[in-house]
């Protein structure tokens, strides 16, 4: 087992009160868990053991392109479970896995020179539009279906509630309530995606559990509500989001002997022009 991680504890005292405080620092460097953590009950213990060895605040510096999704997990679940605060310094990249572990602070800082990268989980799949359909399920599969060897059925109690559901509303309840009496406890977001599901209406790999003529006179009720509440024909405004691209830095006026309170204090001073 290659350790990715080091400790680093050291006593620090307030110049002001005297008031001696351990600081405890978590350097994640290159990738996390070259071994996978999936059958490993070991490395995960020895983390463990090492985080709850001792207390008070702890600061994470990360510079990781990622590595095993499992370890990481277990990582953000330890961190969360730690009852003093974690401060998330990415120092250079954090990156899928690792950035993972990042969100698991109580405060993240990043650098305008650093990278925090996300991206949705990722598989492979090879054979026809059947094998990619399978694929996809993998992902979500949606409100009255369940997988079972790689195959989409209908499960009859979910869908008995999805056909109760496109019933309700085209008897004139709303769409909450039409959710609400089928026994399906949402919001009212949900329940729309549910009335415009159309795997519902049966394809290559999801059997149909709601008949196309019911499917359509749902959609043309729904449009015809939203007309008449004025929903309709309406164009969003798109809120314009504006990225920092310059940044200033202030005058560098102290030198610490600590390089990572002097790399703390340096990035206090950066701050972005577009505020």
């Amino acid at each position: 087992m290659k350790k990715f991680w080091k400790w680093k504890n050291q006593t620090v005292t307030n110049q002001e009160t005297q008031e001696q405080t351990l600081e405890r620092t978590l350097f994640l460097n290159g990738t996390i868990a070259e071994e996978s953590w999936f059958d490993d009950d070991i490395t995960p213990k020895l983390f463990r053991d090492e985080l709850f060895a001792g207390n008070g605040d702890i600061t994470i510096w990360i510079n990781s392109p990622g590595g095993d999704c499992v370890a990481a997990a277990q990582i953000y679940n330890m961190m969360m479970e730690y009852p003093g605060n974690v401060t998330v310094k990415i120092d250079g990249i954090a990156a899928s896995a690792a950035s993972v572990i990042a969100m698991a602070g109580t405060k993240v800082l990043v650098s305008p020179v650093s990278m925090l990268m996300i991206h949705n989980p990722m598989t492979a799949a090879m054979g026809d539009t059947t094998e990619m359909q399978k694929a996809i399920a993998m992902g979500h599969t949606p409100f009255g279906y369940r997988i079972e060897n790689g195959i989409a059925i209908i499960d009859e109690p979910a869908a008995t509630k999805l056909r109760q559901l496109y019933k309700n509303y085209l008897s004139g309840m709303s769409l909450s309530k039409a959710a609400a009496e089928a026994g399906i406890l949402t919001y009212h977001g949900t329940a729309k995606r549910l009335m415009e599901t159309v795997h519902y209406l049966g394809d290559s790999f999801y059997p149909a559990i709601i008949d196309k003529e019911t499917y359509q006179k749902a959609q043309e009720e729904r449009k015809r509500r939203a007309t008449k509440l004025g929903r309709n024909n309406k164009q969003t405004q798109m809120k314009k989001i504006q990225i920092p691209t310059c940044f200033h830095m202030d005058e560098v006026t102290a030198l610490h002997d600590n390089p990572m309170k002097q790399a703390e204090y340096l990035y206090s001073l950066i701050e972005s022009e577009s505020q």
